[in-house]
């Protein structure tokens, strides 16, 4: 498994909001104690509301938005985009401005949520690779406020890709990574896709109704 891809695991382990131990941790990612402590530092360091040492355990402290500046899911879906393509111009002062504007957006964020020099959450996911799925994120949305399926090519880590049909129910920003929290027909259960990693994606024209333990209700119910 990739870096990122454990990462993005650890934070899905931790959004639970309970004290999970280092031991733990790695057995479940089948990674040494250590390679776990440093993803850690590295989750820690890229302002991840994270807390815990080593010995310990570690949990999160706080979801992960940007309540602040009151920014809607495309307002934040636009801004993203926009650094993604500047980041990779070729014009140094362009770049520049757009470190400049992801140090404006940390400055915002509550006292408690403060992120370090390397950034909030800007130090984990290169935006290449969050910027695949936003071509993803129109039909998404559409989708979700339709109530229509959708099918997607999903190519998970270390797995073949699959085909599945999907209940969308939400999108979530996670510092750049964006995830689609979903009802999956193939699994019969919830599953949270990173949408960078959907490689097609079709809008079915089956709509579908609320269901009870299928809701996102549910879900966050389940998680609680």
């Amino acid at each position: 498994m990739r870096r990122t891809d454990r990462l993005f695991e650890l934070i899905q382990i931790l959004r639970d909001g309970r004290l999970h131990r280092g031991k733990d941790l790695a057995e479940r990612l089948e990674i040494s104690l250590r390679t776990l402590y440093r993803d850690m530092d590295t989750l820690i360091a890229s302002g991840i509301p994270v807390e815990g040492e080593r010995g310990l355990g570690y949990m999160m402290t706080a979801p992960i938005t940007l309540p602040p500046l009151n920014l809607t899911l495309t307002e934040l879906e636009a801004l993203h985009l926009g650094l993604a393509v500047v980041t990779k111009a070729a014009d140094p002062e362009l770049q520049r401005a757009a470190k400049t504007l992801s140090d404006k957006v940390d400055a915002v964020l509550p006292e408690d949520r403060a992120a370090p020099a390397t950034g909030w959450g800007f130090a984990v996911y290169p935006f290449a690779e969050a910027a695949r799925g936003f071509v993803h994120m129109a039909p998404l949305r559409a989708a979700i406020r339709s109530r229509r399926k959708v099918d997607i090519t999903y190519a998970a880590p270390d797995e073949p890709e699959t085909r599945r049909r999907v209940r969308p129910l939400q999108m979530e920003y996670w510092g750049r990574v964006w995830t689609l929290t979903s009802w999956c027909e193939l699994r019969n259960d919830f599953r949270v896709f990173r949408v960078d990693r959907i490689r097609t994606l079709d809008v079915s024209f089956e709509t579908f109704e609320e269901e009870p333990g299928k809701t996102l209700g549910d879900y966050l119910a389940q998680m609680d």
